[in-house]
């Protein structure tokens, strides 16, 4: 970019013009300098940021150590707007803060369409382990209309049956199926919590 400096000479308005260039490629994010400022090679004129990455920086207490390791999957999502992002985490600091009672560590996150502004706030999921399973469901799928009996829905060619199912592990995204239902079956995901509305409407009908 080029800037007007007021060191008089045969520029138009007593001006000359300069060309100042950027040892790299980036936008710039602060101007430090006024029209008439007098400078030195010293003197700072622009801040300049390479944005085609960030950093998601994260505070992990003592018992989350155990799972976050330099490489660990995260899912990144913004707290502002619709956006999520997978990284991997790329540093965990070796010190735990005095007040703060955590460790810093940061995700590195490719930001080819400037969606990622560094000041964002973001919600940071990290994979602790990962395991394959026979049978896995949505979370979202998994009703208990008893309060006591995990049941699924599955399409019959009636409408709908309540599948009891014996849950295992869980992520918060997926449930492990141990029995109840078989790997490929048809189920609900969406929409389970009004089919087991209805159902429990019914019954009360019946009950009256």
């Amino acid at each position: 970019s080029s800037i007007g400096a007021g060191a008089g000479g045969s520029g138009a308005g007593g001006f000359s013009r300069y060309e100042l260039r950027a040892p790299l490629a980036g936008v710039v994010v602060e101007k430090h300098l006024t029209v008439g400022e007098s400078v030195a090679e010293s003197t700072a004129s622009f801040t300049i940021s390479d944005m085609s990455s960030v950093w998601a920086e994260m505070n992990v207490s003592a018992p989350q150590l155990t799972f976050v390791r330099v490489g660990s999957p995260v899912t990144v999502r913004a707290t502002a707007f619709d956006s999520s992002a997978e990284g991997r985490v790329a540093y965990v600091g070796a010190l735990i803060g005095e007040q703060t009672r955590t460790a810093p560590a940061r995700v590195a996150l490719a930001n080819p369409q400037g969606v990622w502004r560094p000041g964002l706030f973001v919600d940071v999921k990290v994979l602790a382990e990962e395991s394959q399973v026979p049978v896995a469901v949505d979370a979202k799928a998994i009703q208990l209309p008893d309060g006591k009996e995990s049941v699924v829905f599955v399409p019959t060619d009636d409408g709908y049956k309540a599948q009891v199912v014996q849950v295992g592990r869980s992520d918060g995204r997926l449930v492990e199926i141990k029995s109840g239902l078989k790997a490929g079956q048809p189920y609900v995901r969406d929409g389970s919590f009004m089919l087991k509305a209805e159902m429990g409407k019914a019954s009360a009908e019946h009950a009256h």
